[in-house]
């Protein structure tokens, strides 16, 4: 048995609940054990808030729960205000840690404890981050300049799974509400960049979490078919637009103000 009580898990969900449970297995069967675990639903159907009361003291988390959907900013920012632990280890209900994530979730919060200018360290992403300073045991540090190729680059942020001080807000400010969600996590990628954040990352990129998405509970999170599309000279278009436009965003961006609940 592994005990992390320094941090709490918080698992935002929206019309999930088998995923969630099938997260929240995966924990236990490793014998992961945190300080406090949150699930922070942002206006789920009836059935499936019903669902995971049956199942909260099975699993001993905390739910909090609003009316009606209120978006991605808002469930998070809710979320996060429950925490009482140092550290928060952030995980959307669609993630399942692969075998041995304890290990890397110690080796993770030992460097948190001994780098206190880290902010963050991930442990997914879709694609490698190209400007890497490598740290040890598969972590490495992610380097941002401004002047450097690529729009890459500017994705140091992620709400794809990671451990952060439950400070955060403190120093970047809370999630962005009433936008929708790529938007929202672009935002706060955009004001961590801005209050000079600094993130690390476990280098495997897709070694230590799946993102499950069944056909009975697919994701929620739908994108254009031009921004997924995979012809070379529509990607080409696309990367060189990115990089202008988030360059620009950038630089005349202004951070919502810092603070916490």
């Amino acid at each position: 048995m592994e005990q992390f009580k320094s941090i709490t898990l918080l698992i935002t969900h929206y019309n999930r609940s088998q995923s969630l449970e099938r997260l929240l297995k995966s924990f236990a069967a490793q014998e992961i054990v945190f300080g406090d675990i949150v699930v922070s639903d942002d206006g789920s159907k009836p059935e499936q808030v019903g669902y995971l009361k049956t199942i909260e003291k099975q699993y001993g988390f905390r739910l909090i729960t609003v009316p009606k959907n209120a978006g991605l900013g808002n469930n998070i920012n809710k979320g996060q205000d429950a925490v009482k632990t140092p550290y928060t280890l952030y995980v959307q209900e669609d993630f399942d840690p692969k075998p041995g994530y304890a290990e890397h979730l110690k080796d993770a919060l030992d460097i948190m404890d001994e780098r206190q200018d880290i902010d963050m360290v991930r442990f997914y992403a879709y694609f490698k981050y190209p400007y890497l300073k490598p740290f040890r045991k598969g972590f490495s540090e992610m380097i941002f300049k401004i002047w450097y190729p690529g729009y890459r680059k500017f994705h140091v942020y992620s709400d794809h799974p990671h451990l952060r001080r439950s400070t955060f807000f403190e120093k970047f400010g809370r999630y962005p509400e009433g936008i929708k969600g790529d938007k929202t996590e672009f935002t706060m990628a955009k004001s961590f960049l801005k209050n000079k954040g600094k993130a690390m990352i476990y280098e495997d990129v897709k070694g230590l979490f799946d993102q499950v998405n069944s056909a009975d509970e697919p994701s929620t999170m739908t994108r254009s078919d031009l921004r997924q599309s995979s012809n070379f000279f529509i990607s080409l278009v696309r990367a060189f637009y990115r990089n202008v436009k988030h360059t620009a965003d950038l630089i005349l961006f202004k951070p919502h103000k810092p603070g916490g609940k």
